[in-house]
């Protein structure tokens, strides 16, 4: 009976002390979660009330807490400075703390974090081995094992270093591939193709993008990722043709890409997760995907010569993106933004609106200012912008000194060919002042032989470009020569632009040998081509031999038509040319060093050199 009543009042005192350890739990509970409310009803308020969140954090420590609560609180801490704060030296700390403890989902997202903030600190070679070590842990977490995997590989192309970015994805595809993860297999291997696309290893890029489709072609799963994947590829397919220069043959497969994203924009999101925790990726928003394929289009728009559909395009992503950027802070929608004005810049030039296209500029400007890395990718770009808009106000010396300061910047071989073009073609308007230098750029891009990019496009206006030469140098069948090659390649391509200005250059080629006739067969259609485009140049350069060639005819109404043409777009080109010159933005012509100017001092009186429009 003793040993009973004894075992009895263990059992008594036993479960006492585990309802008092239940209860201390429970109370333990009660006020971590209730700090933690507090924390993200501060974090989430309107505006974000951080440092009180902050506090609410840091007073979870002074209570002693498990070693896992210590652990996400600390990430916590570190997350809520990181993002929300400039105090980067607090939250590291923080993280720092939060990776070391054995808890998987704490310890992954902390060195994820961790290594942006030592990116951000630009101490790269800090956030490498912190990746690599979480990745050769994380083999059993397949979400996390992923996910570092793509953001190690989004570390070195940042750095330029394609190759070992592209090992890793490869890596990331067969580990996806293992786990039963055709989806995030796909994202893997579209990822590999793009950067393989940036590197221009085409051999390589072929074959992996057949194994692509036929992946997302046969996965089955959510619908919304299914076709964010299509929209993945058709992008790479699309931007693989553009950088080609292959404007028709790209045709079908923008009818698909967009025909996919208003498929998905129809698509509600599905709440339910996938069971595979390596699916839990997405490539872009759709809202993002969106704004992607208006650029796609904008740039085959450009590209063809449809200028007033690319400037429609344009106008409905830029109002997308302001509408992103109110509630989005995502560095891609800078970037979208300062491509699409790239492209509508060029297009401003074209079409004689030149006042709006140096604006244009000066935003670009703006937005590289408050990125290091935005400037960094596009700097070459900029000065090429500048390049382009000097010689539309005939400003050829620092036209000169913008294309070169590009040339110095880019290491991309079709802008490196694009900007040779210009800058040929501005040596050969000058006459003979840089005929050894001349020379030489003409036969880097010569079209015959050894062209070294392998853009249609490029190679065409190449190939336009001597003929200009031959034409200044009074060589005309050689001329002829050159721009019935460019003529052909601009038809097979739908290069509207190119087929224009050689079509007014044969024109003036046959006026000037006295062939009235066929220079008519070809003005007209040159004139009807950039009236369709339009091309404010090209109007200007066919009214006037219009006028004269009317004028040998003996056509008086025709020739008195023709020259009221003239005069009009004379007038329109001079008035741009006189606001553009007076602007305080037209000092960008001047810069040509580091990074862009903030701000801008008005000119005293503008430049309106007529030579460059007559």
């Amino acid at each position: 009976m003793a040993a009973q009543a004894a075992a009895a009042a263990q059992a008594a005192a036993a479960a006492q002390a585990a309802a008092a350890q239940a209860a201390q739990a429970e109370a333990a509970e009660s006020w971590y979660l209730a700090l933690l409310g507090f924390a993200e009803h501060f974090r989430t308020s309107s505006p974000p009330k951080i440092r009180l969140c902050v506090h609410c954090l840091q007073a979870v420590f002074p209570f002693k807490p498990p070693q896992r609560i210590e652990a996400r609180t600390h990430l916590q801490l570190g997350s809520v400075l990181y993002h929300h704060t400039k105090n980067s030296e607090q939250a590291r700390s923080h993280l720092e703390k939060a990776v070391i403890p054995q808890f998987e989902d704490v310890k992954f997202e902390a060195a994820s974090l961790l290594s942006e903030l030592y990116c951000q600190e630009n101490s790269v070679d800090a956030a490498k081995p912190l990746l690599r070590k979480a990745i050769q842990i994380s083999q059993q977490t397949p979400y996390w094992h992923c996910r570092l995997l793509f953001q190690l590989a989004q570390l070195h192309t940042l750095e330029k270093d394609l190759v070992s970015a592209c090992d890793l994805l490869g890596v990331g595809a067969e580990y996806a591939r293992v786990v039963g993860s055709e989806y995030t297999r796909a994202l893997f291997l579209l990822s590999k193709g793009m950067l393989l696309l940036m590197e221009r290893k085409l051999q390589e890029v072929h074959p992996l993008l057949t194994l692509c489709g036929q992946i997302v072609e046969n996965w089955q799963g959510n619908p919304i990722q299914k076709e964010s994947l299509r929209v993945f590829f058709l992008v790479l397919q699309v931007t693989h043709y553009l950088d080609a220069g292959q404007v028709k043959s790209v045709k079908p497969c923008l009818k698909q890409l967009q025909q996919c994203i208003q498929t998905i924009s129809t698509l509600h999101d599905d709440e339910i997760l996938p069971s595979n925790p390596a699916d839990l990726f997405h490539w872009l928003p759709k809202e993002h995907m969106c704004v992607l394929v208006y650029l796609v289009t904008v740039m085959h728009s450009m590209q063809a010569g449809y200028l007033e559909k690319a400037q429609k395009y344009t106008d409905k992503a830029l109002m997308q993106l302001e509408k992103l950027k109110m509630l989005d802070c995502s560095p891609i929608l800078s970037s979208f933004q300062v491509i699409l004005l790239e492209h509508i810049i060029m297009c401003r030039l074209v079409t004689g609106h030149k006042a709006t296209a140096l604006q244009e500029i000066s935003q670009v400007c703006q937005l590289c200012q408050q990125s290091p890395r935005l400037f960094s990718n596009h700097a070459a770009q900029l000065h090429t912008l500048l390049g382009l808009y000097c010689v539309s106000v005939n400003c050829m010396d620092n036209a000169e000194a913008q294309f070169t300061t590009a040339l110095r910047l880019t290491n991309h071989q079709e802008l490196w060919a694009f900007i040779v073009t210009n800058l040929a073609s501005v040596y050969i308007r000058e006459g003979n002042r840089h005929q050894e230098v001349l020379y030489s750029l003409l036969e880097r891009i010569n079209p015959d032989h050894s062209f070294p990019v392998s853009s249609h496009c490029l190679r065409a206006a190449a190939f336009y470009v001597r003929g200009l030469f031959s034409f200044f140098q009074g060589r005309y069948n050689e001329a002829k020569r050159f721009l019935r090659e460019t003529l052909k390649m601009s038809n097979a391509e739908d290069l509207n632009r190119l087929t224009a200005c050689s079509l007014v250059l044969l024109g003036h080629i046959f006026y000037v040998l006295g062939n009235h006739r066929e220079s008519n067969n070809m003005v007209v259609p040159a004139m009807q081509l950039a009236s369709k485009i339009p091309d404010m140049s090209v109007q200007l350069w066919s009214s006037a031999l219009l006028r004269d060639l009317n004028k040998a005819c003996g056509n008086a109404m025709d020739a008195h038509e023709a020259a009221q043409m003239h005069q009009n777009f004379s007038q329109q080109l001079l008035q741009d040319h006189i606001e553009a010159c007076s602007l305080p933005e037209h000092n960008l012509i001047t810069w040509t060093d580091g990074p862009p100017p903030v701000q801008f001092q008005a000119q005293n009186g503008p430049n309106t050199s007529l030579a460059s429009l007559l």
